[in-house]
């Protein structure tokens, strides 16, 4: 049975509010698990007093980190001047419904044992001093690129797709094919994944007393034609519990404007809290919840090889745990319509620039210090002798009301053969349209020399990308350098874009908006 859809257009029913257009007996319920997860490892507690247990290890099942082809990697984190790294941890909650139990919780029960879905797509950065953490989510119904494929299990490759719903990447093979698409997409490598399921969110909640949450007005999300989760709330804060913080977790119907983003912004509400919960709830010093806990989540999760004992949790979590819970930032990937089909694709600009500054490990909170140029090249291959190192040049000044400038590619690489680079050479059988001036390398063993010609050029080391559209170190000269000799860097915005809706750790202010539709 084929895993994707033949259209590539399969239906915005990951919920469980029942969206029109839906495929007749495919009801999917879109449920935010990553909170789980991440719960999970920022607090530690799920390993400590527990963390010997080898029947604990017996419960996390393990896939491999990544099956897409190695040349779309991304390229690996650069350490800071002390030699730290930072963390990329995609926490993806699966939709699957292969167990009794799984079933119950996420209904329609024709969809039992088919492929699972990756409704749930967060991507965790934490920071390479432990000083602050970003979270950014990927809406549900967001049309990207996916990359080719191959199950680890039974060697079937699946090719590469365009233009396709982010959560069928679960189904080409597993979680690995889900971080594949994420890299492809933001140019960040991914160290490790978490995945869970439905089952453990009911027993979670049990075990750290409710997670309050916040609605202006009484919602019940509950039409008469079968939409919404059935959340009945009053106006104020609850401390969620069982069925009712799965439902809170799934309620699209009810919230703000009824869509997936109004969902994805009342479950960053709820994990901030859930957070909270788990750091201050002395609760969790009862042995018999505690040990509650650590067999719920151990249960629920998949993680990479690199992650596959508590052991290596705990360690995880130990460095997690160095964060403030106020310098935690909750974010949307920035997005935009896609014609009239309720889809969403990035906000190139926003989303581009949401994607740098946590490539760059820039804090989203704006607090971050400066980063040296020191910390951003240590660990780069050095690169080769300038005239060994061949650079072709691209003219890339074209934009959507102007010609390109005639001749720049030309000019360009005779000032690179002026300052030495006797290898460079302008290739005019393109002329892409480039607003900012970037030099791209193919392989890793191509890095340093991509950084030399960024540098003897004036050019910003984050301007420097990985591609694998590239054969060799190539300089596409942009629209921001259509005339002159010296390149003039634009200065770089590295404040978080507002389109990415931002929600700090520590705001106990949050509460959700409901559809006046909606309250009883």
């Amino acid at each position: 049975m084929s895993l994707t859809p033949v259209d590539g257009k399969r239906p915005s029913d990951g919920g469980g509010d029942g969206d029109d257009g839906r495929r007749k007996g495919r009801r999917r319920r879109a449920l935010r698990w990553s909170a789980i997860v991440l719960a999970v490892v920022i607090t530690g507690t799920a390993g400590a007093g527990y963390l010997y247990y080898q029947h604990l290890n017996h419960n996390i099942k393990k896939d491999p980190l990544n099956i897409g082809d190695e040349k779309d990697r991304a390229a690996e984190s650069k350490a800071n001047a002390a030699g730290q790294k930072p963390l990329n941890i995609l926490l993806i909650g699966s939709d699957a419904r292969d167990s009794a139990e799984n079933q119950k919780l996420g209904g329609a029960k024709d969809t039992f044992g088919s492929a699972p879905r990756a409704d749930v797509q967060m991507l965790l950065h934490v920071s390479a001093d432990r000083s602050n953490m970003s979270v950014v989510s990927m809406p549900r119904d967001t049309l990207t690129d996916i990359p080719k494929c191959t199950d680890p299990d039974t060697e079937k490759k699946y090719a590469a797709e365009t233009d396709v719903i982010t959560n069928d990447s679960l189904g080409r093979g597993g979680p690995g094919c889900t971080v594949a698409t994420w890299e492809k997409l933001t140019d960040i490598h991914i160290d490790h994944f978490m995945m869970v399921d439905f089952a453990g969110v009911v027993s979670m909640a049990d075990a750290i007393g409710g997670v309050p949450v916040c609605v202006d007005a009484n919602i019940y999300s509950h039409t008469s034609s079968g939409k919404g989760s059935g959340l009945k709330l009053k106006k104020g804060t609850t401390a969620v519990k069982g069925t009712q913080a799965l439902q809170w977790l799934r309620t699209r119907y009810g919230f703000e404007d009824d869509t997936d983003i109004a969902r994805t912004k009342a479950q960053h509400q709820y994990m901030n809290s859930m957070v909270r919960q788990l750091r201050e709830n002395a609760t969790l010093s009862n042995p018999t919840k505690l040990r509650s806990l650590a067999e719920t989540a151990t249960k629920a999760l998949t993680v990479d090889n690199g992650l596959g004992t508590v052991a290596k949790l705990y360690d995880l979590s130990k460095e997690l745990k160095k964060v403030p819970t106020a310098r935690i930032t909750m974010t949307t990937m920035p997005w935009e319509y896609s014609g009239s089909s309720g889809r969403v694709v990035p906000r190139t600009t926003d989303a581009d620039q949401l994607f740098r500054l946590v490539r760059e490990d820039i804090a989203l909170d704006g607090k971050d210090k400066k980063k040296t140029a020191t910390a951003v090249k240590a660990s780069t291959d050095p690169a080769a002798a300038d005239d060994e190192i061949a650079v072709q040049v691209e003219n890339g000044t074209r934009t959507d009301t102007t010609s390109a400038v005639r001749g720049r590619a030309t000019a360009v690489a005779q000032l690179l053969v002026g300052k030495g680079f006797k290898e460079a050479v302008a290739d005019s059988s393109t002329t892409p349209s480039q607003a900012t001036t970037i030099v791209r390398y193919p392989s890793a063993d191509l890095e340093g020399d991509a950084q030399r010609v960024a540098k003897a050029l004036g050019i910003p080391t984050s301007a420097v990308k990985k591609s694998t559209s590239v054969s060799g170190v190539t300089l596409v000269v942009g629209a921001d350098w259509s005339t002159g000799t010296k390149y003039k860097a634009p200065a770089e915005d590295d404040t978080t874009p507002t389109s990415a809706d931002a929600l700090n750790g520590s705001d106990t202010t949050a509460c959700m908006h409901v559809d006046p539709n909606y309250v009883w």
